[in-house]
């Protein structure tokens, strides 16, 4: 998260009350702003002082649906009713039928189920290496990319801030340039086993891979024999307007990893691959106790029936669209603006200013996005948002981009 000047946003009674029980008890390892959320709808939430916010980031990400979409809503509760969770020691009808949808939905393989990103990857992580008992445990990886904050994440993730402080990191990993198929073949060899890559890189600036490039790898890791892995932990389950974001690009993995908006906003997260190297995480050498829980699996379930039920694939592209041509108009009016990129709902606003003074700029109207890479404001919007919010939404965050310019130069 971008770092805030707090002290620009007042802070009502209710919500420093909410503040100071944080500051007693709560580890302080996020830097929070100021605000403290009591309620949403739709793409919108209300603070504990009852101020309405139109949330063009909501959940970090999560709320594909946008917050508490009714079919989701509906489906949890029911659920919870009837079975909350048991382990995986047991069969349950929820988590088989999700396996299935997500199945028909990819290259039809199967699916282990976790709670978050970061576990998705290490599953993969471990698949790579099982698959040849160890003899290939390296993985190539790239920079700008992010792959989650477990010790085998963070080393994947080719970001040396995150490392600061958490050395020695795992042997194993290498780092490419992103989008450089020179630099990856150079890195490669007997001990290789995979490759792990993002298709359109989220914390790095939502940056789509370059023509060609998955292609690329695609070739290297059938030539050597290597597992091509696509972390869409950010991009997939139909947020570019495709069920995952590989589809875009014409290049199949052989392993995705899901997590965020898989489950609308309740905790979950997925490895898919094909059924022949499902085979190597045998018994005994990876679980998570929660993984695909009842709850977890009648949320992914209900988003998927929800998005195929209201055409909300064919809605991003509409969606999309609009974005991208008030961004467009705001790049040619206002020169901070250096580059606009929109793949669905992933957008990303490339600024030769700062991006947290963006961020707060835009929450002081009443706006909730995201700052990236220092520069980049990153939004990825509910797939439900209309045409009405997209405008409203955008017609805020250029008021804020050209008032924090004009702040600059003066």
């Amino acid at each position: 998260m971008a770092t805030i000047d707090s002290t620009t946003t007042a802070i009502g009674p209710q919500t420093q009350a909410v503040i100071d029980v944080f500051d007693r008890y709560v580890v302080p390892n996020y830097k929070r702003f100021p605000v403290c959320l009591v309620r949403g709808e739709g793409s919108r939430v209300w603070d504990a002082e009852g101020t309405e916010y139109l949330d063009l980031f909501p959940g970090w990400g999560c709320n594909l649906l946008g917050h508490c979409p009714e079919p989701v809503v509906r489906a949890v509760q029911e659920q919870v009713a009837r079975l909350i969770h048991v382990p995986n020691s047991w069969y349950t009808e929820p988590q088989g039928e999700w396996a299935r949808l997500l199945s028909e939905r990819s290259f039809g393989g199967q699916a282990f189920f976790c709670n978050s990103g970061t576990e998705a990857n290490e599953a993969a992580i471990k698949l790579v290496r099982l698959r040849t008992d160890g003899r290939k445990y390296k993985l190539v990886t790239f920079k700008g990319g992010f792959h989650g904050r477990t010790m085998g994440s963070v080393t994947a993730t080719a970001q040396p801030k995150y490392h600061e402080g958490l050395g020695p990191m795992l042997a194993g990993f290498q780092y490419a340039p992103h989008g450089d198929l020179a630099a990856v073949e150079k890195l490669i060899d007997d001990q290789t086993g995979g490759i792990l890559v993002e298709p359109i890189l989220g914390e790095g600036g939502v940056v789509p891979a370059p023509e060609g490039f998955l292609q690329g790898l695609r070739r290297i890791c059938d030539e050597r024999d290597l597992l091509l892995v696509f972390d869409e932990v950010q991009c997939g389950c139909g947020r570019t307007g495709k069920w995952f974001g590989y589809q875009h690009f014409g290049v199949t993995p052989d392993v995705i990893t899901l997590a965020k908006s898989l489950c609308a906003g309740i905790a979950g997260g997925a490895m898919l691959t094909t059924v022949e190297l499902a085979k190597h995480l045998r018994p005994g050498m990876h679980a998570s106790t929660f993984g695909g829980n009842p709850i977890a699996a009648a949320a992914g379930i209900a988003a998927i029936e929800m998005i195929e039920r209201e055409k909300l694939l064919d809605h991003v592209e509409h969606t999309a669209a609009i974005f991208r041509e008030r961004m467009l108009e705001l790049k040619e009016r206002c020169d901070v603006v250096r580059d606009v990129r929109v793949l669905g709902m992933m957008i990303g606003i490339e600024l030769s200013i700062d991006g947290a003074a963006v961020v707060q700029a835009c929450l002081d109207k009443n706006l909730l996005v995201n700052a990236t890479q220092g520069r980049v404001i990153r939004l990825l919007p509910a797939m439900t948002l209309t045409e009405a919010e997209v405008h409203e939404g955008c017609d805020r965050l250029a008021a804020a981009i050209v008032e924090v310019a004009t702040r600059s130069e003066g």
